[in-house]
C-alpha cells in the first residue's frame, strides 16, 4: 500500500495517502453550485448605509485637515555632541568580540574585565 500523489493520480487517495470514502471520487453524488439570486434592497437599510458612508467621509477629511495642521510641530532633533564630562581611556573585550568601553572615572571595572577569564 503506497501513497500516491496528488498530482499524479488517482482521486481515491488523498494527498497524505489515506483512502478517501467513495463518494469523494463519484461527480454523480456531486450536488451542483447554486445559482445565485439577487436580494432585494431595503430601501431603508440602504439609505442608513449611504448616511454611514458620507459621515466616515466627513470624519476622513476632517482628520486629514488636522493632520495638514500639525504636520511641521515637530522641531528638529539636536545633533550628539561629545562634552567631555566623561574622559574615555580605552576600550575593552570581555568575552570573544563584546567590546566595553573604560572611562577614567571607573578604573575598578578595567581591573575587572582584565582579570576576567573565559
Amino acid at each position: 500500500m503506497g501513497t500516491t500523489s496528488f498530482y499524479m493520480g488517482s482521486l481515491r487517495y488523498g494527498p497524505t495517502g489515506k483512502k478517501r470514502k467513495n463518494h469523494a471520487a463519484n461527480p454523480v453524488k456531486r450536488k451542483s453550485p447554486r445559482t445565485f439570486t439577487p436580494m432585494k434592497i431595503d430601501p431603508i437599510r440602504a439609505k442608513a448605509a449611504m448616511e454611514a458612508a458620507e459621515r466616515r467621509e466627513q470624519e476622513k477629511k476632517e482628520f486629514l485637515e488636522r493632520i495638514s495642521k500639525v504636520k511641521h510641530s515637530m522641531g528638529k532633533k539636536e545633533s550628539l555632541q561629545y562634552t567631555g564630562e566623561r574622559k574615555l581611556v580605552g576600550i575593552a573585550t570581555m568575552h570573544k568580540s563584546n567590546a566595553v568601553p573604560i572611562f577614567e572615572s571607573d578604573k575598578e571595572h578595567a581591573k575587572d574585565i582584565a582579570r576576567m577569564r573565559r
